[in-house]
């Protein structure tokens, strides 16, 4: 692959969240040599329908794929920060028969323009778990052998715990990102091979048991009407408690 789509753009290296600081790479970082990689098509993807992308942070160490996430400043436009990974797509998810077309995936969030993402304070959790969150479900469908698409939920352990100590966040479902256009939404890269892009959106206990007795559709309709989106807000309203949520 030509290097020069990395050459353009700024490299932070940071650890694995397995890696200590005590840890040492071994060796630089490559561009992965694999006809299933798909850098350069992703980065004008996220160009194209979202913005400039200033920093790319990626993994001084990583198994089995590497995963960066792409970093895209506040604008007028689209006042918030965004992040967008590369590397979960380079392998396919063991998807079920019938679900082949959905065998590759990346995923999303969108952060306030105040949240720290850089420095001393971005490494503290309870602004660092939104990156976790994002590298780690990356990863997940690969080292566990299963995948992931949309309407799919993840808890944050069993019970559910808060992410972090400012918030009540306990898991994340898998959406269709609603602070883009739908033509954001999935990538051809060839005939064999479509992407498809979910936003991560941060989930109540209680929105995750709603999911799991009404559906991932009534859920999301009810984040919809409460504009909830892949923006993270840790205020925001429990839509299954109060006017949001009547039961069937």
């Amino acid at each position: 692959m030509n290097e020069s789509v990395c050459e353009r753009i700024p490299y932070v290296k940071t650890m694995s969240d397995e890696q200590t600081e005590s840890d040492e790479p071994d060796g630089d970082w490559k561009i992965p040599d694999s006809e299933d990689c798909s850098l350069e098509q992703i980065e004008k993807h996220i160009t194209t329908h979202i913005g400039k992308i200033d920093t790319v942070w990626h993994e001084l160490i990583s198994n089995i794929l590497h995963i960066d996430v792409h970093q895209i400043a506040p604008t007028d436009e689209r006042p918030y920060w965004s992040w967008v990974t590369s590397g979960m797509s380079d392998l396919p998810m063991p998807a079920p028969e019938g679900s082949e077309y959905w065998r590759h995936a990346e995923l999303m969030i969108c952060l306030p323009r105040d949240w720290p993402v850089q420095g001393e304070e971005a490494d503290q959790e309870r602004h660092y778990w939104p990156m976790r969150w994002l590298k780690m479900l990356a990863r997940f469908p690969h080292e566990y052998e299963t995948w992931l698409a949309w309407g799919h939920t993840m808890p944050n352990g069993d019970p559910p715990e808060p992410f972090a100590e400012d918030t009540d966040f306990s898991g994340i479902i898998l959406l269709s990102p609603k602070t883009v256009s739908n033509d954001f939404w999935s990538l051809k890269v060839r005939e064999d091979k479509i992407l498809h892009f979910y936003s991560l959106v941060p989930l109540y206990e209680e929105e995750m048991n709603l999911k799991l007795k009404q559906g991932a559709h009534h859920l999301d309709d009810l984040l919809e009407k409460a504009k909830v989106t892949e923006l993270v807000d840790i205020n925001r309203k429990n839509v299954a408690k109060g006017k949001w949520w009547k039961p069937w």
